[in-house]
């Protein structure tokens, strides 16, 4: 398939995820299952790459449960403490929601190339060109923040483990020196950033890289196929639009 395919049908499932109740969310998830199966990923290995975003959505769940207003869930409210089944309902719900874009995103990257990816965005960036943006340039950014977000993570996560051996935690104190232990690996985490980005600069001038148009060793063209998945992409983004 067109990785230009892929990319509309991501962004129209990132659509329908946002717009979409419960059953067409838990379709996308059944769909998004298939596809793993058929790109013969395994679980262990795509939950490895929203593993480092679990935190973020423990914090979304949370603050759904004890912030949302509602039937209180027996034995509360305690201690001025109420979980209510709406809060329950709605950050189950929208952490689902962050679940399956993180996932969509992740196999995107996982069952398309680096080179690929730069095809599928620069066709989908060319109208730009009337208004003087180079879609070549700027499908070369966008494809290396794609690539780059899932490293990012992981360093975080290898920052985290480095400092839980030195003897660091952060599940215990009180929340100022939770938090202090939390921001203190923002200073490694942006020094290692910098230092991936200029390798990353360093390399792509090894290998000539420079701005404009450019040719491509392979070139892809659409398949019947292609136009028809681009087609009910299209629609089923715009009916999430119409009918949520």
């Amino acid at each position: 398939m067109h990785p230009l395919s892929k990319i509309i049908v991501v962004i129209a499932l990132s659509i329908i995820i946002f717009r979409a109740g419960a059953f067409v969310l838990a379709a996308v998830g059944g769909f998004l299952a298939a596809i793993m199966l058929l790109s013969r990923l395994t679980v262990k290995y795509v939950l490895k790459a929203i593993r480092p975003a679990l935190p973020f959505f423990a914090l979304l769940f949370l603050v759904h449960l004890f912030c949302t207003g509602g039937t209180p869930i027996p034995p509360f409210p305690l201690w001025h403490v109420s979980i209510t089944y709406e809060g329950l309902r709605q950050g189950a719900l929208l952490v689902w929601r962050f679940v399956l874009l993180v996932l969509s995103a992740s196999l995107l990257t996982m069952v398309t190339s680096p080179s690929e990816l730069i095809i599928g965005m620069e066709r989908l960036l060319k109208p730009l060109r009337f208004l003087g943006i180079s879609s070549s340039d700027l499908a070369v950014m966008l494809s290396l923040a794609l690539r780059f977000m899932p490293a990012l993570l992981e360093e975080i996560d290898r920052i985290r483990e480095a400092r839980l051996a030195r003897g660091a935690d952060f599940n215990k104190g009180s929340l100022l020196k939770r938090t202090k232990a939390i921001t203190s690996l923002a200073i490694p985490l942006t020094l290692n950033t910098f230092r991936r980005a200029e390798e990353l600069a360093a390399a792509m001038e090894a290998r000539g890289y420079r701005r404009g148009p450019r040719t491509y060793l392979k070139e892809l063209t659409m398949a019947p196929l292609d136009y028809i998945v681009i087609g009910a992409a299209v629609i089923a983004g715009v009916a999430s639009f119409i009918f949520s």
